[in-house]
């Protein structure tokens, strides 16, 4: 999981994102971390001409918002201990089955926590995953609040990732997307060291509640099946752990490697980690 910012940092909309040069289908706004990752992997809808390692990716994310005065640091974390400077893909090289993908923005339109950037974050990666991937749309999934899309409600939301870990086979690869409002509320079962669960916000929170990093990791990246590979950009607040990943790389220049999180304890319902079961990063 590529995630925009730090469990401690909130994330930011970018008001144009002609700063970034990057392709510009939906509209002038967009979030830091997608338009960050889209500047490094698809500035003027080209992909880059040399591979780059995961460290180039998240290093290259780090620089394009510091250079636009933006203090969120990207987040590398995994189901399993890997190189960071391993070749970025989101196909690997013994790709047999499927693409698959679901993407959510959120503009939580009307409210007072209004964004503007989430739909464009979501049809900017839709442009490069499928120009450059291959990905096709009758196997892409789209939750928006645009009154055109699926809503992003709770339990549509856990509807939808329920389903593309049910129907994604070995073999298969995943694009997940999220880019909306985050947050880091008191946890409440004691599995966390620092004593806060990392949340994403649906449209209705407030009535259905947030969507905790435990029920992600419960419901989503422990039901998809071993030889899945799967990738997950996090756009929102509060997302360095989100998906409650065993191992992480920071890019704040002072990390060189990724490490296990500390006091990690592997779930015994499913494996992850090094009892590896689908391949999430």
């Amino acid at each position: 999981m590529i995630s925009g910012s730090r469990d401690d940092q909130t994330s930011a909309d970018v008001s144009n994102i002609a700063e970034f040069d990057l392709p510009d289908p939906a509209g002038k706004s967009a979030g830091a971390g997608t338009s960050a990752l889209l500047s490094v992997l698809y500035a003027d809808k080209k992909k880059p001409d040399d591979d780059l390692s995961f460290r180039d990716i998240l290093t290259k994310m780090r620089g394009k918002l510091s250079d636009g005065n933006y203090t969120q640091i990207p987040q590398l974390s995994s189901s399993r201990p890997m190189n960071i400077e391993t070749k970025f893909h989101l196909t690997p090289d013994n790709f047999t089955g499927t693409k698959r993908a679901l993407l959510i923005g959120i503009n939580y339109v009307g409210s007072s926590a209004e964004l503007s950037g989430c739909h464009n974050d979501v049809h900017n990666m839709i442009d490069y995953i499928k120009n450059v991937h291959g990905f096709e749309d009758k196997n892409m999934n789209v939750l928006m609040d645009d009154g055109e899309h699926t809503d992003p409600t709770r339990a549509k939301i856990m509807a939808a990732y329920a389903k593309i870990a049910a129907d994604s086979k070995p073999g298969d690869v995943v694009y997940l997307h999220y880019s909306g409002h985050g947050a880091s509320i008191k946890d409440d079962n004691g599995d966390e060291k620092d004593g806060r669960d990392e949340t994403l916000i649906p449209i209705d929170y407030r009535q259905a509640g947030m969507i905790r990093d435990d029920a992600l990791l419960r419901d989503l990246v422990l039901k998809f099946q071993r030889g899945v590979f799967v990738t997950s950009l996090m756009d929102c607040c509060n997302s360095g752990t989100v998906l409650d990943l065993p191992y992480d790389f920071k890019a704040d220049g002072n990390q060189t490697e990724m490490n296990p999180l500390p006091d990690y304890t592997i779930p015994e319902q499913a494996p992850v980690g090094e009892k590896d079961c689908c391949t999430i990063s």
